[in-house]
């Protein structure tokens, strides 16, 4: 049955701040009658719903009211103006340490947590045991959380929120801070979530996440609402956005040309496949595969990161990889003028069907994007005779003997 689990109808949140006090206590003692106030919209009229069962990412830059939004929607505050409407039990996983009592043991903050989502103590009894083995932290249970990593943190507030399997569950941007093991465990979790029906809403930096994972994507661009739908024009909408942020405020004018949403140092010209061979289109499994990305700078850039993406023709992900896991290191010295980059896939490792490729430039820290072939370059992979059936070409080989034993009766 589709129903809204979350309604958010023209939402505000107005936040008052002081200017002129001073940093330390004597010099905003003695500020005191002469500081001024002001008000900011963290958010300002914002709207958008959610279904039952869609796994929504909320994308945009530091101070664009992403975890104010989740805030609201989770009670933890409260809308200056307009309403949140949400249907079901609902786990948060917000800020470090948010609702964790410093003072208390990791096992009664479970406790405490799940008291206030209206669990029993006797429904928490049952979950312990899954909760303190899923955050893998059984030997710090028993110890004050003001002792914990940020790590220990997350672990622990990470497996209260989805052992107590809520109807809705909120993620703010703190599964960074584990371990890329743990990182893939609770991706998992989550997309166990997926698959049982429940609604889960991601705030993120990571536009890739947010294409792998959601059903939709809402883009917030200094508290206002400016992208609602699909995910992957959604990091479209995300990028011009912190494109356009980054040139309005940065105040180098060298770095300001070269990160406008207008102008870029480097671009993507042609993204071709095997154009030694003439363009092939169709490649068998363990055929050599050659990508070519045709690039234009316009300046020099010390470094740049390429990724590359490979997906089925129905979407699913079957590799994301970058110069710097190839490598271990990116392109660098990118003079202004043309060039290639080249990656070669050796002994391709797929069976039959379509491939699409999507190329990105970007920043060696990842922060921005320089330029994205959105549309991907496609070619086939056509399977001969004996090689199985499915995604992946397994280089199997198989043998039969005879043993010696008992004659077997029948």
């Amino acid at each position: 049955m589709t129903y809204t689990a979350i309604d958010v109808d023209h939402v505000s949140k107005s936040f008052t701040r002081r200017t002129g006090a001073g940093a330390s206590m004597l010099e905003r003692f003695l500020s005191i009658g002469r500081g001024q106030t002001e008000r900011f919209n963290a958010l300002d009229d914002v709207t958008f719903s959610v279904q039952a069962g869609e796994t929504v990412g909320i994308l945009g830059h530091n101070g664009s009211g992403k975890s104010t939004m989740l805030k609201c929607i989770s009670g933890t505050i409260r809308p200056t103006s307009g309403l949140v409407r949400a249907r079901g039990s609902m786990s948060a996983l917000l800020e470090l340490g948010a609702g964790f009592h410093p003072d208390l043991t990791g096992r009664e903050n479970v406790y405490l947590n799940g008291s206030i989502l209206g669990f029993s103590k006797t429904q928490i009894d049952s979950m312990i045991d899954d909760i303190v083995d899923f955050s893998e932290i059984p030997e710090f249970i028993d110890a004050q959380v003001k002792h914990y990593s940020s790590g220990m943190f997350a672990r622990l507030g990470f497996a209260v929120a989805v052992n107590l399997k809520p109807d809705v569950l909120l993620i703010d941007e703190v599964l960074a801070v584990g371990d890329e093991a743990f990182q893939r465990k609770c991706l998992e979790r989550v997309r166990g979530f997926q698959r049982e029906g429940r609604t889960i809403v991601l705030v993120t930096h990571a536009v890739d996440t947010v294409r792998l994972f959601c059903d939709k994507a809402i883009v917030l661009d200094e508290g206002r609402l400016i992208f609602d739908g699909d995910p992957s024009d959604g990091a479209v909408a995300y990028r011009h956005a912190l494109e356009a942020r980054t040139g309005r405020y940065h105040g180098d004018a060298e770095v300001t040309r070269m990160r406008s949403a207008t102008t870029k140092p480097i671009s993507i010209t042609a993204v071709e496949v095997d154009p030694p061979e003439g363009g092939r289109e169709a490649f068998q499994p363990g055929d050599d595969v050659l990508v070519r990305i045709r690039y234009a700078a316009t300046e020099h850039l010390p470094a740049v990161r390429v990724s590359l993406w490979l997906h089925t023709q129905d979407g699913i992900l079957i590799v994301t990889l970058s110069t710097f896991d190839i490598m271990g290191r990116d392109f660098d010295d990118i003079e202004p003028g043309a060039g290639e980059f080249d990656f070669t896939f050796h002994e391709l490792p797929l069976l039959q069907g379509r491939v699409e490729v999507t190329a990105v430039l970007k920043d060696v820290h990842e922060q921005f994007e320089y330029d994205r072939r959105e549309e991907p370059t496609r070619f086939d992979v056509v399977s001969s005779g004996g090689t199985g059936v499915g995604r992946v070409r397994v280089r199997t080989t198989a043998a039969h003997r005879r043993t010696q034993s008992e004659q077997v009766r029948l």
